[in-house]
């Protein structure tokens, strides 16, 4: 029988964090040296081109912190109107349960370069699909000495076009 807790509750993981208790989570790690890596996106509908960036990405680090963007954000992405297809609490449950994932955060605005400025991860990373000059939040990285890397992505997977096949009834 499934648990009568509301969705919201049903859907909580200790690892997905406002940004306060983050920046307190990833203050002893600091301390002790680790290399805080952070991507960030919308992670709609998770699928292998996700799965693959963010493991490289934590490669390049110990903790991978992920901003992903909230509903509200999301629909001021031009991906669509329907856009998301799932809810941040959805998208936030999903992602803080894979290996390569230590701790997700969400925001509101349009970028984020408040998080990465607050965070000051060692090492900040995109998809390839963004040149490495418009990587929001470069200059905040680079000022402290940080690496900011733009990774191949495995080409034929993406959100938009997992749902433009669904739409289009092809596998």
């Amino acid at each position: 029988m499934l648990s009568s807790q509301p969705p919201d509750q049903l859907l909580a993981h200790p690892h997905v964090l406002e940004l306060p208790a983050l920046l307190a989570a990833l203050a002893p790690l600091r301390a002790a040296g680790k290399r805080i890596v952070f991507t960030n996106g919308c992670f709609d509908i998770v699928h292998p081109g996700h799965v693959d960036l963010l493991a490289r990405a934590r490669a390049q680090g110990d903790v991978l912190v992920l901003g992903l963007n909230s509903d509200d954000s999301v629909k001021r992405q031009n991906k669509g109107p329907e856009r998301p297809f799932n809810p941040y609490p959805a998208r936030a449950f999903v992602l803080a349960h894979l290996a390569a994932v230590d701790f997700v955060t969400g925001f509101d605005e349009d970028t984020p370069l408040h998080l990465i400025t607050a965070i000051r991860p060692h090492v900040l990373i995109k998809g390839g699909d963004w040149d490495i000059t418009r990587i929001v939040g470069r200059e905040v990285v680079e000022a402290e000495g940080g690496t900011v890397l733009s990774l191949p992505l495995i080409p034929g997977y993406s959100t938009t076009a997992l749902a433009e096949r669904i739409r289009n009834g092809a596998p």
